[in-house]
């Protein structure tokens, strides 16, 4: 699976982050690992939110049995341990943030799964070898990476042939609303400005979390070193250049397609990239500002685009 040395320490395998970009977002996940467990989470509730999950729940049915599979980008691993439960599957959690695999690797720990490695490292030093897994999921983390088209390549060499990448990334358009609350917040004293985001974010205001889930999802939303913002045009010639052929969106850049049936015809279907006619692109352009008024936006602008890796 690796194709540097790593040392295991507590169940851990290490690669030290020697690039000074990823340490300073290291530095700053270190204290509020994200996205962190609730006071109450176990196997049972991990399943549940898994399930209540659209994408994550049709994925994992995807999936099926006995694949590789890889979290680019972990953080604290509830992915990675939802991805474990029920099946035979070889999980990786990949993350730079020591702290925050800990976290996953407890939990697992104490909930007796067994099919996870926990793996802390860089994506930039390519530590894992070529075309070893079948499935390569990171979904809300390579915006936050020194070079997000750079890390992604890295992300396809991964890749087997067939095999499945799910991307997501925060949209040019649709994270307008984060945006402009997270420019409030920095002029508010941190207190007062906590007490604003709890009335105006629509996921702290709609869901019951503990202060330590609130605290994590405050800063990586409006506190980050660093995020860039994409667009479906740029997503969809990244995965020509790797040649990835996209098939489905959430939400979904085909006219005809309601999200609710983005999966009902997953094997066969696909984006066709080489006749997208004037009508499609001007359909992404306004798909892509009316997440502002939708779910997408509350969620705070991620697009997710997942493809399949060509046979030549």
């Amino acid at each position: 699976m690796f194709k540097k040395q790593l040392q295991l320490i507590d169940n851990i395998y290490i690669h030290e982050v020697i690039n000074q970009f990823t340490s300073k977002v290291v530095n700053f996940y270190t204290n509020k690992p994200f996205p962190n467990y609730d006071d109450n989470d176990n196997k049972s509730t991990i399943l549940k939110k898994g399930n209540a999950n659209y994408l994550v729940k049709n994925i994992k049915n995807i999936i099926g049995f006995n694949k590789k599979i890889i979290e680019v980008g972990s953080g604290t691993c509830q992915l990675s341990n939802y991805f474990a439960l029920g099946t035979n599957s070889s999980v990786v959690a990949f993350d730079p943030t020591l702290e925050s695999l800990k976290l996953g690797q407890i939990f697992a720990q104490n909930n007796q799964i067994n099919n996870i490695t926990f793996v802390k490292g860089d994506i930039l030093d390519e530590i894992f070898e070529e075309e070893f897994f079948d499935i390569v999921w990171s979904n809300g983390v390579l915006h936050h990476t020194e070079n997000a088209k750079k890390s992604f390549n890295i992300c396809c060499k991964m890749l087997k042939k067939n095999g499945y990448i799910v991307l997501g990334l925060y949209n040019y358009y649709g994270r307008m609303r984060t945006d402009i609350r997270r420019f409030i917040y920095k002029l508010l004293p941190k207190k007062i400005g906590h007490v604003f985001l709890k009335f105006t974010d629509p996921v702290l205001r709609k869901q019951k979390k503990s202060k330590e889930s609130i605290d994590a999802w405050i800063q990586d939303q409006y506190e980050h070193l660093f995020e860039s913002k994409h667009t479906f045009n740029q997503v969809f010639s990244w995965f020509k250049l790797n040649n990835i052929t996209p098939i489905c969106s959430i939400p979904s850049v085909k006219m005809y397609d309601l999200d609710s049936k983005v999966f009902d015809d997953f094997e066969n279907d696909k984006i066709d990239l080489e006749n997208r006619t004037l009508v499609d692109k001007i359909n992404e352009i306004f798909l892509q500002i009316m997440m502002l008024f939708s779910k997408y936006g509350d969620d705070g602008g991620l697009f997710v685009v997942i493809g399949k890796k060509n046979k030549n």
